[in-house]
């Protein structure tokens, strides 16, 4: 069924669960027959609650030019951290050179990665920090303040003298600015999942969250692009000397223009709308004690944040920040050819993932998961086996089967995560569950699989990494509440035109009638 049937008109020969009953008979509206279940369930709980059909003052009509300002200005929060993470990893080599020039060349990736990774240790951090502010300030003012602490973080790096200038204050510099970069990073995402889910309309939700990470693999896909095309056009030595800065001195006038914009932004419908008592209270609690809530109360939701998570992130740096140096520094390939092939893997991607969020919206979002997970638990293997391959098109066919595998878990996580939480506590358990999953898991493996690869001294081990993600997540899965369609917690139901909220007043109608029809047999 294409996007949820609010229309009303006709009749079904159906129980509220779409069922015919042997017992009896009972002729309900065909918009509420068609309902899906998730959908179904949730508005007959709220109006249950209501004791009423919902009225125009229950359900928020989003407005287009604010929805797309508030989608556009959040992916580009991601593109800006995502540009980051190519430049880095496809520089990991050449800064390894510039910053520990002194170790042998493993040591070198090895430490390269290190600080890269030191950046997700201070992750949890922003989360806990930004997140309480983001559920008390609003999200919009906490996301301006994240995206211009990226902007610094990233140009300080290309400002950074090289170790045959000032010593090991060089290395040291370059994990503090990781670090302003992680700190920052901590308040993003979380925050931009929220935002933008807060924004859409109900039935759209998938596809416009998709958006977020259509910006992250943009973002991803523009930075290797133009590491590449260096790598092309300077020396080695070049490269060496100066031409690894010129990334990172990009990122200044990016963080301004996306400063800009987020400032236009206005907040959340979500966010302003008056919120229950219960969450009145949380909303006044403070950071410490909304911590304890959220474990103790969202502790089940949490789990399955940080499961989905795993899943979506071990593949994502896998693929992105771990493949152009394995291919590299393990496979022995030219620089140029590794970029290319990831980079024609990031362009996929691209192409995919707004396509994969709008399925998600009208399979639901397990299913899309599910397929995905058992994919990579079967084809990991044979995708690292077509990379080792000798040649061009085999090791793109291995790359292109990863990056399609990838885009299967990136385009519903932004609609599936912020769904999981209620309003009051959304950026907060958002901050809690997303950053430490990606800083435990997702950011370590580059560091995990470069390690166990030396240890083992076996190239397919990241193929098994894979495998591993891919049983965990499908685990997972079998938790997760279908939230495809469905309103979120503590939020009106969302609609995006004026006519779609009369079809679902209606649809509200009819479902309240089939209710008290049913309660008074």
């Amino acid at each position: 069924m294409q996007g949820a049937t609010w229309k009303g008109g006709g009749v079904s020969d159906a129980r509220p669960d779409g069922q015919l009953s042997p017992r009896n008979r009972t002729r309900v509206p065909k918009s509420v027959a068609e309902l899906p279940r998730q959908v179904r369930e949730e508005l007959t709980s709220r109006l249950r609650r209501n004791r009423r059909a919902f009225r125009a003052e229950d359900v928020q009509v989003v407005e287009g030019p604010l929805l797309k300002r508030a989608v556009g200005a959040s992916a580009l929060g991601n593109c800006m951290e995502w540009f980051d993470f190519g430049v880095y990893s496809y520089l990991a080599a050449t800064l390894g050179k510039v910053f520990f020039p002194g170790a042998s060349p493993g040591a070198q990736l090895i430490s390269s990665f290190a600080t890269f990774a030191a950046a997700f240790v201070v992750r949890p951090l922003g989360g806990l920090v930004f997140g309480p502010l983001g559920d008390r300030l609003g999200r919009q003012k906490v996301l301006a303040t994240t995206m211009i602490m990226m902007a610094i973080g990233t140009f300080v790096i290309g400002i950074i003298p090289s170790y045959s200038t000032i010593g090991i204050a060089a290395p040291i510099l370059l994990l503090l600015a990781r670090m302003i970069q992680g700190f920052s990073t901590g308040g993003e995402y979380g925050g931009a999942t929220t935002f933008v889910a807060e924004y859409s309309p109900d039935r759209r939700r998938g596809f416009l969250s998709s958006w977020l990470d259509f910006g992250t693999f943009v973002g991803y896909a523009l930075g290797s692009a133009l590491v590449t095309v260096l790598n092309l056009a300077l020396s080695d030595a070049d490269m060496l000397a100066w031409g690894w800065r010129i990334p990172f001195l990009i990122a200044g006038p990016l963080g301004v223009i996306g400063l800009y914009m987020r400032l236009r932004l206005e907040e959340s419908p979500a966010f302003q709308q008056q919120l229950d008592e219960h969450e009145k209270s949380l909303a006044q609690e403070s950071a410490g004690t909304e911590f304890r809530t959220i474990v103790r109360e969202h502790w089940r939701p949490l789990l399955i944040c940080m499961g989905l998570v795993l899943l979506y992130n071990v593949t994502n740096y896998m693929v992105t920040g771990f493949l152009p140096t394995y291919q590299t520094e393990t496979l022995g390939r030219s620089s140029g050819s590794a970029d290319v092939m990831v980079l024609i893997g990031m362009v996929w991607i691209v192409v995919l993932i707004t396509f994969l969020g709008r399925l998600s919206d009208r399979v639901g979002r397990r299913p899309v998961y599910a397929v995905s997970a058992v994919a990579m638990i079967i084809l990991a293997v044979p995708s690292f086996l077509l990379i080792k391959t000798a040649g061009t098109w085999a090791p793109i066919c291995g790359v292109l089967i990863l990056s399609t595998l990838l885009a299967g878990f990136a385009a519903p996580s932004a609609a599936t995560l912020p769904a999981l939480f209620p309003t009051a506590v959304r950026y907060a358990a958002m901050g809690i569950g997303f950053n430490i999953a990606v800083s435990a898991f997702g950011g370590t493996t580059p560091l995990v699989t470069e390690a166990l690869i030396n240890i083992t001294g076996n190239d397919m081990m990241p193929a098994y990494y894979l495998i591993l993600a891919g049983v965990i997540g499908l685990v997972t899965v079998r938790f997760l509440p279908e939230s495809a369609q469905v309103p979120l917690h503590g939020s009106q139901p969302m609609v995006g035109s004026t006519e779609e909220r009369s079809e679902l007043i209606s649809t509200s109608k009819d479902l309240y009638h089939v209710e008290q029809a049913s309660g008074a047999r």
